[in-house]
């Protein structure tokens, strides 16, 4: 299409809504310019075009034959933009809200809160991409990410959401009256369990002097099986205490290591777009659950 032989659109806009009013004080009021602006880009496009679009009759105002042809036209052409403009809108508040998060975080923070947002915003779909890599959040439709870090994400709105202190955590049977890592043994000599990809554990083990890259360790998959290894006396795992405070409170496993966030923790993710209606409430839920004490037994220990 050759744009220049195609008249401004704030002309064309003019001239349509003049028409279907058949008045041009109708139509000002309409596209919220003067009278005179109107009138100005109905004779404008009557000398681009070479033909006269609109005459008076008596205290009325009608359209050519030349203008109603081309009037008929304008509002078919308009019409189709305002219907795909609408599709677009509909499919965009209708589609799930995509938020990626690391498996940890979804499984052991996220869904047992989860049923609380669905009950108080039922129109509000979430698609949920347990993930820890890194994505383009506009080439990938992610509307939101939670991760884990020190926030430092360059070109993208980040907002501290968690900050974790941590544990390294065994059963009673398997520490055998030790109170600390240091009295078990050395790390290298210990049996590690960790969740598939939960990296958080080894930016943990970093923070105390333990690099899971040298060390070995089981993957066991999910979050809940390598709890279940350390409370079935199998070995060792680092964890957010807030993920194993009802363990160590009834005697399944005992802390022999703590450590403060250091300034590491989860964050909210955005691309820095202005968030939709849907994902403010859902931001708004979260900074909700994560203020909020009551909302959970383990929250007091996970802020």
């Amino acid at each position: 299409m050759d744009w220049r032989n195609i008249p401004s659109l704030a002309a064309l806009r003019a001239f349509e809504a003049s028409a279907r009013n058949n008045s041009f004080s109708a139509a000002a009021r309409e596209l919220n310019v003067t009278q005179a602006a109107i009138a100005q880009h109905v004779r404008g496009l009557e000398s681009r075009l070479g033909h006269s679009l609109i005459r008076r009759q008596g205290h009325n105002m009608v359209t050519t034959d030349a203008g109603a042809r081309l009037a008929a036209s304008l509002s078919e052409g308009f019409s189709t933009i305002a219907d795909g403009i609408h599709q677009l809108s509909a499919e965009q508040e209708n589609r799930p809200l995509v938020l990626s998060l690391t498996p940890s975080f979804a499984e052991s923070w996220l869904m047992p809160r989860l049923g609380g947002f669905w009950a108080s915003n039922p129109d509000i779909a979430l698609s949920l991409q347990p993930s820890t890599d890194l994505v383009d959040m506009r080439r990938d439709g992610v509307d939101l990410a939670i991760r884990f870090g020190d926030g430092s994400w360059p070109g993208l709105q980040v907002e501290p959401l968690l900050m974790s202190p941590f544990v390294v955590v065994a059963s009673m049977a398997y520490a055998r009256g030790a109170t600390t890592l240091a009295e078990l043994g050395t790390p290298e000599t210990l049996r590690w369990f960790f969740a598939f990809a939960a990296k958080e554990q080894q930016v943990w083990g970093r923070a105390i002097g333990l690099d899971f890259e040298k060390i070995p360790f089981e993957d066991m998959g999910t979050l809940g099986m390598a709890h279940a290894a350390v409370r079935a006396g199998h070995g060792l795992s680092i964890q957010a205490r807030a993920l194993v405070e009802n363990d160590l409170a009834e005697g399944r496993m005992i802390a022999l290591h703590q450590g403060e966030s250091g300034g590491l923790g989860y964050h909210l993710v955005t691309s820095g777009d202005v968030p939709s209606p849907k994902l403010k409430r859902l931001l708004r839920w979260l900074r909700g659950q994560a203020a909020d004490p009551a909302t959970d037994r383990a929250a007091d220990n996970f802020s």
